[in-house]
């Protein structure tokens, strides 16, 4: 598209732009003219159509891309940036959240995520508990520690790894996160994996992995297979939490990691998670 786009047009494609980034969509490409113009009729409303002039009218048919002049909806870690840099960006983007009822709801502040921001692992839990509210990292307290232990038998530090949450607000008395609260928060995470493309992600428990893989399934249909995840390779295991409670499912988690390990050509060693 060539020349300057009209004012009321700009404002409708910019804010169809920043819905579609808030669902985590950021590549856009040129369609044909009459795929484009099914797109435009959908984009700008009907009463918005008839009001505009009719030069206007002749130039929102033509095939159009985001330009200068959109540079607000721009996604803003392009894959040339610095993950650390670009995961700083996202916590930026995210401020002091009010965008669910978590933030009304006690939380003390977001829990973002932590971590080597290169990892070829990452780990994706819950929501956080009161240690994790408390100190604002994820996976600090008991549970944090259980899995400290099951990165440490597959032979990594807690700093070569990622480590991050479905929601970042802690739920009032550790409940269960609430559909709508995963939906409005994912978006987050789905941009952190973005950035830091590992080569596995480790599901932790029976919510992330209903999260991240939309399948309503029992944990016995999660374990020991390989899911896609958007190009990455997903497995489950159960979360380190239900791990303190039912110590005798550390055994079956081993057997998680291992595969793994063996997915990331990582030596194993013949002691298990303790």
């Amino acid at each position: 598209m060539s020349g300057v786009l009209d004012p009321q047009l700009k404002r409708a494609l910019a804010e169809r732009f920043r819905y579609y980034n808030e669902l985590g969509i950021y590549d856009f490409y040129r369609r044909d003219t009459t795929e484009a113009s099914a797109i435009r009729d959908a984009v700008i409303q009907p009463e918005q159509r008839e009001e505009m002039t009719s030069k206007t009218q002749a130039a929102i048919y033509a095939p159009i891309v985001p330009e200068e002049g959109l540079g607000e909806v721009a996604k803003p870690e392009s894959p040339l940036t610095d993950p650390a840099r670009a995961l700083r960006l996202i916590r930026e983007d995210l401020g002091d959240c009010t965008r669910c009822r978590l933030s009304k709801q006690g939380r003390k502040q977001i829990v973002f995520g932590v971590g080597n921001p290169k990892a070829e692992l990452m780990f994706i839990g819950e929501a956080p508990g009161a240690d994790e509210d408390q100190q604002g990292e994820p996976f600090v307290g008991r549970a944090g520690q259980l899995l400290n232990n099951m990165i440490k038998a597959m032979g990594l530090r807690r700093e070569d790894v990622y480590i991050a949450n479905i929601i970042k607000c802690r739920p009032p008395g550790n409940r269960t996160p609430e559909r709508d609260e995963c939906e409005t928060c994912s978006p987050f995470l789905m941009r952190q994996i973005a950035v830091i493309k590992p080569k596995a992600i480790v599901a932790l428990g029976a919510v992330a992995a209903k999260t991240l893989l939309a399948i309503n399934a029992p944990m016995s249909e999660f374990r020991g297979r390989w899911f896609d995840f958007r190009g990455t390779k997903l497995a489950v295991t159960y979360h380190p939490a239900f791990l303190l409670r039912d110590p005798r499912q550390k055994k079956e988690t081993w057997k998680d990691l291992q595969m793994v390990m063996k997915e990331l050509g990582l030596a194993i060693p013949a002691k298990g998670v303790h």
